[in-house]
């Protein structure tokens, strides 16, 4: 697995259509990771709440990657594909193996998140086109509020 640095280094190196694939790629592959994360604290009893956020995680980045393809469709006339992996999914499901263990399984999660917003931030600042900086900070935008919705469903757990 590369680190978040290298990840950086590999980002800071595309043109807008690649960092749009790029951006398609992780909101599908984040998709997924809120669906069984969701599925997981189902299975533990864990707080409906807590659930029903994963649940909207999970269809907010699926919406995200719709209309993004759609987009790029448009835009380039193919499907987008991308061999750089998302900055935002870390391992963290299989930890959530115990209802107790949902304090960890969300603080990564939120860490996750927020490396991820950092991580777009640095690189709008880094890179000169306009288009590439509106895109990287909007990335920044939507992974900040994934944090948000994560650190609400940590704080009514007492965190």
């Amino acid at each position: 697995m590369l680190e978040v640095e290298e990840i950086i280094e590999q980002l800071k190196r595309l043109n807008y259509e690649e960092a749009l694939a790029y951006w398609i790629a992780s909101e599908r592959e984040e998709a997924e990771f809120y669906c069984q994360l969701a599925e997981r604290a189902r299975n533990l009893g864990l707080p409906e709440s807590l659930v029903e956020t994963f649940e909207k995680l999970s269809r907010d980045s699926e919406k995200h990657a719709k209309e993004l393809t759609k987009e790029f469709r448009t835009s380039f006339g193919r499907e987008p594909s991308t061999d750089i992996p998302p900055l935002e999914v870390l391992p963290v499901l299989t930890k959530l193996e115990r209802a107790d263990q949902v304090r960890e399984v969300i603080e990564t999660a939120m860490e996750s998140e927020l490396i991820a917003m950092n991580a777009y931030k640095a690189l709008a600042e880094k890179v000169e086109d306009e288009r590439l900086k509106k895109l990287y900070l909007t990335l920044a935008d939507v992974e900040r509020g994934h944090y948000e919705a994560l650190k609400r469903e940590y704080e009514k757990l007492g965190g």
